[in-house]
């Protein structure tokens, strides 16, 4: 044999014996073997994703979900020439969204897959908008909404439109029918319910804000639609709390978003925006265009992106179907149901949310009930060091100094899961009265991913204009709204007027 072999370990071939490139682009090739090993390595010092229970989004899918997501790598969803049976799935989850939320013509009506619920937030939005300039708006837009993921706060930027959030008071942890009216006027073009709020994982009360924007309309003329960000409930009240009245059942709601990657059960990239009727999307949004020796309508945001994603949402969709989504959600609800009982048996803590499918999404939110020698930033730290990722932060405005914890359970959180969670939130509380920290860690210190984001630049304070005197439309209560830039924090300068600073 010959001294001028190749080496045949992985380990001490060429390329890996040096560090990974890290500045400028690198020079020489390797093999792509090693290029896999070094990448893949490197990514062990990441966090298990079965064990973050501060994202939203799907962790678990089963291996012909996989094998779809392989086969449509090279799919463009937006070529519909060249893959019209991939552009067929899409119209196909449509039009059974539009069943699924009741759209009275859910045959005909207009919807799109996203990358996201975000892109959907978006699209529902700029519709929205474009109705309300359609019925001769003029000026500066605005819509109201209570705290929000930080999605909303992007649009009203990016698309030159007034965010009025509603800052919460007294007791409440939602927007309240009760705190619509008074922040509404001539150029609010939506009001925006969250039918799964980030941060506490609670329903808002769809139908009672449709109602109070009956009122509205019928004391002052003003006819208000409504947008729901159902990013998360939009996949699990139809099915485990069918009775809730939220979707296209009130004819106020013109548009939904949904995420598909969160409750939907579909891989990371799935995302829909569904309209009550075709006429509730303009057409001023849609554009028809040729492109790879075809002709298409396309109104994303997006132009090209895989087709693979709203593949898979079908897959989930024709697999599960109603019973299937019933059985899996359900599961889920019980393990959270599960958790928040042991959570009250282990520990000083006040459940917010308790996994009750009629309240909320399949999430645990909780807050510390009584005095104690650790917070609930310092509880999340320990509980990192065992591989859990639990969110803690502050509420929104006017209750950023109460903290509290979410855990968002999603496909694949079990039972004995859970147990194994509750072990470590006693452990974790153990340590902590054995060894009193001097100095408690701040949200700064523990970090921890909350869905949320800051704005670089924050936004400058903006005071509505009053509706004409005289006119008979609602004068905001001399609202005085504050658009948010601090993003999901919650301690952010938010829309404050005398009704959101009244007593609850």
């Amino acid at each position: 044999m010959t001294g001028n072999l190749e080496p045949d370990d992985l380990y001490a071939m060429p390329g890996i014996k040096r560090p990974a490139p890290h500045h400028g682009f690198p020079e020489q090739e390797i093999y792509p073997q090693v290029a896999y090993q070094i990448v893949h390595d490197e990514l062990l010092l990441d966090g298990v994703s079965r064990m973050n229970l501060a994202t939203f989004c799907t962790t678990w899918v089963d291996d012909q979900a996989r094998r779809l997501m392989n086969e449509c790598l090279d799919k463009n969803i937006v070529d519909k020439d060249e893959y019209p049976q991939t552009a067929e799935i899409e119209r196909r989850g449509v039009r059974m969204l539009a069943d699924l939320w009741h759209s009275p013509d859910a045959e005909r009506t207009l919807g799109t897959s996203t990358t996201g619920s975000s892109e959907a937030a978006m699209l529902g939005g700029l519709a929205a908008k474009f109705r309300w300039r359609q019925r001769g708006g003029t000026g500066m837009p605005n819509f109201v909404c209570g705290p929000v993921q930080v999605c909303w706060e992007k649009f009203a930027r990016y698309f030159d439109v007034e965010i009025r959030q509603v800052p919460l008071r007294g007791t409440r942890y939602t927007m309240h029918p009760d705190d619509v009216a008074a922040y509404c006027d001539e150029n609010t073009i939506m009001v925006v319910p969250t039918f799964g709020q980030t941060f506490t994982g609670l329903f808002e009360d769809v139908a009672g804000i449709s109602k109070a924007l009956d009122d509205l309309q019928a004391g002052t003329g003003l006819d208000i639609p409504i947008h729901v960000d159902a990013a998360s409930g939009g996949f699990l009240a139809p099915f485990c709390a069918p009775e809730l009245v939220w979707d296209f059942r009130l004819p106020r709601v013109k548009s939904i978003n949904a995420s598909g990657h969160k409750t939907g059960l579909a891989p990371l990239g799935a995302g829909w925006a569904i309209w009550r009727t075709a006429a509730d999307l303009p057409q001023d949004l849609i554009f028809n265009v040729d492109y790879l020796g075809g002709s298409m309508a396309t109104f994303n945001l997006n132009f090209s992106r895989p087709g693979g994603q709203a593949i898979t949402q079908y897959y989930d969709f024709i697999r599960l179907g109603r019973t299937g989504y019933r059985r899996v959600q359900s599961a889920i609800y019980a393990a959270g149901q599960h958790l928040a009982k042991g959570l009250t048996d282990v520990g000083p803590f006040e459940l917010i949310h308790d996994a009750d499918p009629r309240r909320g999404i399949t999430a645990v939110s909780w807050r510390l009930s009584g005095k104690e020698n650790f917070n609930l930033y310092d509880l999340s730290d320990r509980l990192r060091t065992r591989g859990w990722l639990i969110a803690a932060y502050p509420l929104p405005a006017d209750r950023e100094n109460e903290t509290i914890m979410r855990a968002v359970l999603r496909h694949g959180f079990t039972y004995d899961m859970a147990d194994l969670l509750l072990a470590d939130v006693r452990r974790g509380m153990n340590q902590l009265h054995a060894h009193p920290l001097r100095t408690s860690l701040t949200r700064a210190d523990a970090g921890g991913f909350t869905h949320s984001a800051t704005a670089a630049v924050p936004t400058p304070k903006v005071t509505p204009a009053r509706t004409k005197a005289g006119s008979g439309k609602s004068k905001t209560a001399a609202a005085k709204s504050k658009t948010n830039g601090s993003g999901g924090k919650g301690g952010g300068k938010r829309a404050k007027s005398a009704a959101g600073k009244a007593k609850s």
